[in-house]
């Protein structure tokens, strides 16, 4: 393969100004590259520079022999680097022009533009990495909260792949005995039924016990996307603010302030939630505000979580009670805004008439909060239902293996529906050869998570999604 031949070199830190800017150099001839365009201050040779240690120098353009920047060299010889080749890594100012001027130094003393994501993927076909710790390289880089780094670090570590290989070993175990029987039945004792359904049962309850985190998985991953509806001048941008704790939405008495939606990412017990404020649902000539509209009844379609915000000083109507039908296949909870303009015993009244109107029309399990955004009265309370809301059952962020890939669960569905119909092949006597083969199929599927069975195709995919320069 071309990548085992190729010396890449890639800018490993954001483009932009900083303090430091990192160039990345992996492959063959990665310390002759360096050699060719770093001078250290001692005088060493890079060739001549032990593993894993840090020089200062300069970088210099060899054809013009002007130095371009000072900087600092670190080597990692293979197999001890994270690609598991030979890899420099030189660290200069953070500016866009000389971290350019020393990329392009470095393609011209022999290596070639990486492409997204090549140094990690080389840590993968090098055995540095299994695929499922590759791709947990990503999820750390894209964390929003501390939930979500812990969930993609301990992938990293490799806790998901360490219980995906323990219940392929079983099922491995399981098939070549069955196998063996079947080739050598005068040598090889033959289980009996109850033996092996009892084998292919204990598979299915290891997945299924993996594929429960899937959903909080997801979530920590992902983030959830939570939308703010109701008629205007409700007080939904009042809320925004308040579990934002800044002024980002716009305020007014003026109905219809709000005319696009506009995106927040909140931190609720380590839960990323990507809050979206809509415009006002309402009839209007305004072409702008229609608009603004649509675009709402479009947000609260795509939601994960609708919090639908009623006005406590105008009661609740037949205008809410619309607004609530069409919701009706939304996780959602009710906040009760502006309650401090009514009496606390009204407010109590009028949420036990629209919990009511709840019930009578199938919403039981509709949450209601009472909140009072510009004062922040309530705000606490309703993070605190978001997440109970959201997480109810759910896994909790602290598992040993907590599954957050899309990937990683459609492969696990996919090998427990194997084992399945391995369980009603041996229930219908069928001979063993059809069970190893419905082994071998759930095998397969689990080998796409860690790697072992994944096509190249997925692969150029996977890492297609990476920056480049990781």
């Amino acid at each position: 393969m071309t990548y085992a031949y190729d010396t890449i070199a890639a800018i490993a830190t954001p483009i932009g100004e900083g303090g430091i800017g990192v160039i990345r150099i992996s492959g063959p001839i990665a310390v002759e590259v360096s050699g060719e365009i770093f001078r250290t201050k001692s005088g060493v040779a890079v060739a001549d520079l032990r593993s894993h240690t840090v020089h200062y120098g300069w970088v210099v353009d060899p054809v013009m022999s002007h130095r371009i920047d000072d900087g600092l060299l670190t080597v990692f010889r293979a197999p001890g680097s994270y690609t598991g080749e030979d890899s420099v890594e030189i660290s200069c100012h953070g500016g866009i022009v000389p971290m350019r001027r020393v990329l392009e130094v470095a393609t011209r003393a022999g290596a070639r533009l990486a492409e997204p994501g090549e140094f990690t993927k080389r840590a993968f076909l090098n055995g540095r990495l299994d695929l499922a710790q590759a791709e947990a390289v990503l999820d750390i880089i894209r964390a929003r909260t501390d939930a979500a780094l812990r969930v993609a670090r301990r992938q990293f570590e490799g806790v998901l792949s360490m219980r995906i290989r323990t219940i392929r070993d079983e099922l491995v175990g399981t098939m070549a005995h069955i196998e063996a029987s079947i080739d050598f039945p005068e040598d090889v004792e033959e289980w009996k039924p109850g033996r092996i359904a009892g084998s292919i049962r204990d598979g299915i309850s290891s997945l299924e016990s993996l594929l429960a985190t899937a959903d909080r998985g997801k979530i920590y991953r992902e983030g959830l996307r939570t939308v703010i509806v109701g008629h205007p001048n409700v007080g939904k941008s009042s809320l925004l603010n308040a579990l934002l704790r800044e002024s980002r939405a716009i305020v007014t008495p003026i109905p219809g302030t709000t005319r696009d939606v506009i995106e927040e990412t909140l931190n609720i017990r380590g839960i990323p939630i990507c809050t979206v404020d809509t415009a006002g649902l309402r009839e209007t000539d305004d072409p702008i505000e229609r608009i603004g509209v649509e675009r709402t009844l479009r947000a609260s379609r795509d939601a994960d979580l609708v919090l639908a915000v009623l006005d406590a000083e105008n009661g609740f109507d037949a205008a809410d009670a619309e607004l609530l039908s069409s919701l009706s296949e939304k996780q959602l909870i009710v906040v009760l805004n502006k309650s401090d303009l009514i009496r606390e015993a009204d407010a109590g009244s009028l949420a036990a008439e629209i919990q009511a109107w709840l019930i009578a029309n199938g919403k039981g399990n509709t949450r209601i909060v009472t909140t009072a955004a510009p004062s922040n009265e309530g705000i606490l309370e309703l993070e605190e239902l978001i997440a109970d809301t959201v997480l109810s059952g759910a896994a909790s962020a602290n598992d040993s293996a907590v599954v957050s890939n899309v990937r990683h669960r459609r492969a696990l569905e996919e090998a427990k529906s194997c084992l399945e119909q391995a369980m009603q092949t041996a229930a219908s006597g069928m001979p063993l050869d059809f069970i190893s083969i419905d082994l071998k199929s759930a095998l397969d599927a689990l080998g796409t998570v860690t790697g072992e069975t994944v096509s190249e195709d997925i692969i150029e995919r996977i890492f297609s999604e990476f920056c480049i320069g990781k």
